[in-house]
């Protein structure tokens, strides 16, 4: 295993899931675990307080956006991506290829070239170059840059897809310098399950830290990701975290632990926040609603974060109703709230053995 930095180490099993920390440069991580997401090294609409308040404990920044403004080099300068930022606990960096994916971009041998989002300049990205832009940044964890396949795809492109990310994932590494940055390899193969298992088992072969399990969320069903992930995870070093890439439903997000998955990340907490959709024990709701104008009861009453402490439904409703940017606020702190507080519960069930009543 290339960095001894970065790993992790088993606490409790209940069948397949299990319960764990991840040592990093800049702190443990209990595991299952749930990163918010910070695209631009700022998750939208609260800030690293109101993070630390909601009980996150790692954040995931986004390689692409940050390489193109304020730019990679600007970020070293300044001191590094946590100096930067302001949060003092682990990162994790990924790659850019998601994001790269959703720009229809050309691949070839060398790497992927797209447009800019920002000025519609021609931007070309190889593995070597996802590799120096996230050693500049300074994450605990960095991905190798995949190639993600949009589902449903031929076989012939999702399988075409998985061996050039196992290329790139070997220049990755090869690329690599950093002693205190813990390198994860991506495992792709859509969602067949042969393509899931020799993916997960050659990038294995291959040593990282961690492992991410990508090319998911992205139009497949829940049993086609569960039989991908079922496929994958026993093809993967036992000691080594698996992180499911883009999810963060509650059911997947629970499924996925069920089958052995320690980190997930997601934008959907404040992302639908910024819809008025909350999340709660009750089921999810949407705040806009006129039911809601004269009532008096937290979003969630079992909920322990300060949105619910503070403000009823109908107050938060009004806020959602006058477009204020503290509606914004106070929903994303709610949503990140339970959404972290769900991974934490599912962590004591492992332990307890009691997952299977919890889920």
């Amino acid at each position: 295993m290339r960095a001894a930095s970065v790993s992790w180490e088993e606490t409790a099993i209940d069948g397949n899931a299990r319960a764990g920390v991840l040592h990093t440069p800049h702190g443990d991580v209990p595991t299952p675990g749930f990163m918010p997401v910070g695209t631009r090294a700022a998750v939208r609409g609260v800030d690293v307080d109101d993070l630390i308040r909601v009980g996150a404990r790692m954040v995931l920044a986004n390689t692409y956006h940050l390489m193109l403004r304020p730019g990679a080099d600007s970020i070293e300068r300044l001191g590094g991506l946590h100096d930067f930022w302001g949060w003092e606990a682990p990162i994790l960096t990924d790659s850019g290829g998601y994001q790269v994916f959703s720009l229809s971009p050309r691949i070839t041998e060398e790497g992927a070239q797209f447009r800019s989002t920002y000025d519609g300049s021609s931007v070309n990205l190889t593995p070597e170059d996802a590799i120096r832009v996230q050693e500049s940044l300074g994450a605990d964890i960095a991905m190798v840059l995949d190639v993600c396949v949009g589902l449903p795809a031929p076989s012939e492109k999702v399988r075409e897809g998985m061996e050039r990310t196992l290329r790139w994932a070997e220049r990755s590494q090869a690329a690599a310098s950093r002693a205190d940055q813990g390198l994860f390899g991506i495992v792709q193969g859509g969602v067949d399950p042969g393509l899931r298992e020799d993916s997960a088992r050659r990038t294995a072969e291959l040593g990282f830290a961690g492992y991410g399990i990508g090319g998911l969320s992205v139009g497949e069903s829940v049993r086609e990701r569960n039989l991908a992930l079922e496929a994958a995870f026993p093809a993967l070093p036992r000691a080594a975290p698996r992180y499911v890439m883009g999810l963060g439903d509650t059911e997947g997000v629970l499924g996925a632990v069920g089958r052995g998955a320690d980190l997930f990340d997601c934008v959907w907490p404040t992302r639908l926040a910024r819809h008025g959709r909350v999340f709660s024990t009750d089921g999810d709701f949407n705040l806009r609603r006129a039911e809601f104008a004269l009532d008096r009861r937290p979003l969630d009453s079992s909920c322990p974060c300060w949105t619910c402490a503070a403000h009823h439904r109908a107050y938060l409703r009004h806020l959602l109703a006058s477009n204020e940017l503290a509606a914004f606020r106070l929903l994303s702190i709610h949503n990140l709230t339970y959404t972290v507080s769900v991974l934490a519960r599912a962590r004591e069930a492992i332990v307890n053995g009691t997952l299977q009543e919890f889920t």
